[in-house]
């Protein structure tokens, strides 16, 4: 697979693209999408083959291909920054491939090389690289996924896959940027539970948790707190990120138990933390303890993370008829100084100790 060689093929008609550069609030998020995409197919017989990088547009497939009927389809999502020199950077994406590969062995998806991958996604950029926006906050998401395309409606794994990556330019996650938001704990639906889906990043889970996040919105909150799915008294993420929280000097997030996936973000976190000599723990935390130390003041900030947001602080939470407000109900210092950190290591304004960016080199 190593060897393949990527084809290419461009569009001979280049899209108009959004013609305010000046706010990232005016790009949303996944509303546009680049020039071309980038393709591979995968039957048993020839192994993942005919890697090529063709003109975004509509797909021809089977109205029996097996994800439309079993949902067999896992995703990543990365992104890639202009920085102040005008260099176009990555964060961390051999990490989102070997996770896409680890979602691929729970649902029966073809192992991808991950090198290959990798190349791949640098030529895309390096086609579509007038695409990665300027405008501050601003960036180029990028979405890899596999979808089963054999046609067949019987229930067993599919035999044929396509492997895809397409891009986006995107502003920021929230309009409201780093301001925080208000959480709903959810008490009714379940996410995940350990042996199922959760630590996979598998397009089902997501579809789970559209429910309880529409009656978050309409409820007035921005997003809802996954509990454990078993005993529903122990915290599991936020939304579709991870969360953190400072009680005392210690921060404080979930361990990965099954149920959880294991954020880029959140490993991002946890190690500039300890960089910094924060005391970081990854342990089981129950809700309980969430609020009491909301009570009685010691629960400093709470934080959700992820690529799309990066960091999102947290104001308060809500269960059942009691709401907890979170300190003084602004963003704290923590969370801004790691998102300034982040943001700043991510566009290329700050030295890396950690070896996490990548140039694509033109």
């Amino acid at each position: 697979m190593k060897n393949l060689e990527i084809k290419t093929f461009l569009t001979g008609q280049k899209k108009i693209k959004p013609t305010d550069s000046s706010s990232s609030l005016n790009l949303g998020f996944g509303k546009y999408f680049s020039d071309h995409m980038f393709t591979m197919d995968y039957d048993e017989e020839t192994g993942w083959h005919d890697p090529k990088i063709i003109p975004y547009g509509p797909m021809q497939i089977e109205p029996a291909a097996m994800v439309f009927h079993y949902g067999q389809s896992v995703f990543e999502g990365l992104k890639a920054y202009k920085s102040p020199e005008g260099k176009i950077l990555l964060f961390r994406p051999l990490d989102n491939f070997k996770r896409l590969n680890r979602s691929d062995e729970r649902m029966c998806i073809p192992y991808i090389d991950e090198e290959f991958a990798l190349k791949a996604l640098l030529e895309l950029v390096k086609i579509d690289a007038d695409w990665v926006p300027e405008a501050p906050g601003a960036s180029l998401y990028i979405r890899p996924f596999v979808i089963a395309t054999e046609p067949s409606v019987k229930v067993a794994s599919a035999k044929q896959f396509k492997f895809i990556i397409i891009l986006s330019p995107v502003g920021l996650y929230y309009s409201s940027g780093l301001a925080p938001v208000d959480i709903l704990v959810e008490d009714k639906y379940v996410r995940a539970v350990r042996g199922g889906l959760g630590e996979a990043k598998a397009s089902a889970n997501y579809a789970a948790s559209l429910k309880a996040q529409e009656r978050a919105l309409k409820s007035g909150y921005a997003q809802v707190m996954w509990l454990d799915g078993v005993e529903r008294k122990y915290v599991d993420e936020v939304g579709a990120m991870n969360v953190f929280f400072l009680i005392n000097d210690e921060l404080v997030t979930p361990e990965l138990n099954g149920n959880i996936l294991a954020g880029i973000t959140r490993d991002s976190v946890i190690q500039m933390a300890k960089h910094w000599g924060l005391k970081v723990s990854e342990r089981r935390l129950g809700i309980a303890e969430v609020f009491d130390a909301a009570r009685d003041g010691s629960l400093k900030e709470a934080f959700g993370c992820g690529t799309a947001a990066v960091i999102s602080p947290i104001r308060s939470f809500l269960m059942g008829d009691e709401k907890v407000q979170i300190a003084d109900g602004q963003t704290g210092p923590l969370s801004e100084k790691i998102f300034n950190a982040l943001t700043g290591l991510q566009f290329g304004r700050e030295e890396d100790p950690f070896g996490w960016s990548m140039e694509v080199k033109l």
